[in-house]
């Protein structure tokens, strides 16, 4: 049984402790963590490639789930490490252009320890530049891994586009109230009702059309619902029973939310954002919106994602 295996290099970039392990190297051995961000960029693209590939072909047959297609993605990942690790023994070789690239545009040959192009600046002026090349190559694996994520975690099963093609009428209407593009509308409601298929019901089952998980506080003086629903303290996920909004129709519920945003100085920053995804997302957590850490991550993945795609 061979044993498991902690390095950079077998670790997959979309693997936050695999970054955190490259910005280390890129403060401790620049010119060995210039490769290994290479290797990382081919894997990401690799994935990417992948990624397209498969949604070429239909997964949502009888033996397709959701929990099927999470699997899919975990293997692409790993199969996208291995080819870009062994392919030719060396890679695809992009990882090579990229490494020359950047070492040429710090003066210094691939695979050489001198000075090279460098000049009165001498090797320390190289190691200098090595470790600026590094740092922003983490930087744009950094991005890059965000990005990748996003578009490989993106819903775009039945459930999905029947969600969006049904809501959007009313998340037009959102828009126009705010400002705020019907797609961004769209994802903070399927991220808070999974797709419309975990709405908030009360106890005996009764609807409320609530699919932005807003909360009936003193204020509020239409029908409720209370129901059991997952809080963040200190980062802890609780659950907890907490009475929420109830509306006659899902229309209602984009209205109120609608109502939210433009009636609160709390949420000026979000209606500030015009067209940025994430500055949407970002502004929504730091309002309070949601106790869950990862809220704006999640938010901006849904955005960027399949399902998305035909929303303007």
């Amino acid at each position: 049984m061979s044993t498991p295996t902690n390095s950079i290099d077998s670790s997959f970039a979309l693997d936050a402790r695999a970054l955190s392990d490259l910005k280390r190297s890129a403060r401790d051995n620049p010119d060995q963590s210039l490769k290994k961000v290479a290797s990382q960029f081919e894997s990401v693209f690799m994935n990417m490639m992948l990624k397209s590939m498969r949604d070429t072909v239909g997964q949502d047959g009888a033996m397709d789930s959701d929990a099927s297609r999470a699997y899919t993605g975990m293997l692409d990942q790993q199969l996208a490490q291995a080819l870009s690790s062994n392919a030719g023994a060396g890679g695809l070789g992009l990882a090579d252009m990229i490494v020359k690239q950047l070492s040429r545009n710090m003066g210094k040959a691939p695979g050489l320890g001198g000075a090279g192009a460098a000049g009165v600046n001498g090797a320390a002026g190289v190691n200098g530049a090595a470790k600026q090349n590094a740092n922003s190559g983490v930087r744009a694996l950094e991005k890059l891994q965000t990005n990748v994520k996003t578009a490989t975690s993106a819903d775009t099963s039945p459930q999905a586009e029947s969600f969006v093609a049904t809501m959007l009428p009313a998340a037009r209407a959102a828009e126009a109230a705010t400002g705020v593009p019907a797609r961004f509308v769209l994802a903070q409601a399927a991220l808070e009702s999974g797709w419309g298929k975990s709405e908030v019901r009360g106890a005996d089952g009764t609807a409320s059309h609530n699919l932005f998980g807003l909360k009936a506080g003193r204020d509020w003086k239409g029908p409720t619902v209370q129901a059991v629903t997952t809080e963040y303290v200190n980062g802890v996920p609780q659950k907890v029973v907490q009475r929420f909004r109830a509306y006659d129709s899902y229309a209602d519920s984009f209205s109120d939310y609608a109502k939210l945003l433009t009636g609160s100085a709390r949420y000026k920053n979000v209606l500030a954002q015009g067209q940025d995804a994430g500055g949407f997302a970002s502004a929504l957590q730091r309002a309070g919106y949601a106790t869950d850490p990862r809220y704006a991550e999640k938010i901006a993945r849904i955005i960027h994602g399949g399902s998305m795609r035909g929303v303007a």
